[in-house]
């Protein structure tokens, strides 16, 4: 059974057969055989004897993930202006939201605490936290694009969301385990470059730029292309397994975590929007 490249979604509960609780094995094309014990029972027994978990519904999703991302907006708008008054503030308020939010993440997903809405919110916060300084250091000293390129990348970040969710819904690309494989080994393929391109450039290779790919230039903009593709079809993974958990039944408070992968996933691609567009508004 294929699984999300999301590790917030990989972690999620498993059922019987290896998928997330029942997918692949109710819906059409995911498997003949159906499951006949319900995984979240053995998950969540006690919501269940009490009979106050409700199945999930594709609105559940949509009402977590708003206000996710509202909190986001709100705190990356407070840090934005706090920045903008006092440039001191943008290395803390960067390493304290980008290394709280990784802190959390990591909870929520090796502690399986997905569900759990003040890890939630609070990873929300610490990344608005770290969004409003990055966009300010971005958009106003790394380039010239100002508020508006910010806007052009909160508009992109929004375009390729909902072209990809048209995409999913309309089945032009079809999630298999091969697509899976693709996107994971392209992803850990992203990740080692990026690791490598820090650890050169800290030794002063390429004139503090490592390989280049965050220096502005033609192989900069390849790469910044490269994982803001990755991340449009991580959204597809990503609405699958959501999708699938919806069929399955699973209780209301997983809404949460689907909530948090995909705000993983949007906050990447918008700084890689963000990083691309600043790189063609330098002076």
């Amino acid at each position: 059974m294929r699984e999300s490249s999301n590790p917030v979604f990989r972690s999620l509960p498993k059922g019987q057969q290896g998928g997330y609780a029942q997918f692949g094995t109710g819906a059409a094309g995911y498997g003949a055989q159906a499951v006949h014990a319900d995984p979240y029972v053995t998950q969540y027994p006690e919501q269940q004897q009490a009979g106050v978990s409700r199945a999930l519904t594709i609105d559940d999703v949509v009402t977590k993930t708003g206000m996710t991302l509202a909190v986001l907006t709100a705190v990356a708008v407070v840090s934005y202006y706090l920045v903008s008054q006092n440039l001191g503030l943008a290395m803390p308020f960067t390493l304290v939201g980008a290394l709280g939010g990784l802190a959390l993440v990591l909870i929520a997903t090796f502690g399986r605490k997905q569900d759990n809405p003040a890890i939630v919110l609070s990873y929300a916060a610490l990344e608005g936290l770290f969004l409003g300084a990055v966009s300010f250091v971005i958009a106003n000293i790394a380039s010239v694009g100002g508020v508006g390129m910010i806007a052009q990348a909160i508009v992109g970040t929004l375009g390729v969301f909902f072209g990809m969710l048209v995409v999913y819904k309309t089945g032009a690309i079809r999630v298999t385990p091969k697509f899976t494989r693709m996107i994971v080994a392209g992803l850990f393929g992203v990740v080692a470059l990026m690791l490598l391109n820090l650890v050169l450039g800290l030794f002063g290779v390429g004139g503090g730029a490592g390989l280049g790919l965050r220096d502005g230039g033609a192989i900069a903009i390849g790469f910044s292309l490269l994982c803001i593709a990755l991340a449009a079809f991580s959204f597809l993974i990503d609405f699958d397994a959501a999708d699938q958990m919806v069929r399955a039944g699973a209780p209301e408070k997983a809404a949460w975590g689907i909530a948090l992968g995909l705000t993983v996933t949007l906050v990447w691609l918008y700084l890689e929007i963000l990083r691309l567009l600043s790189y063609f508004n330098n002076d």
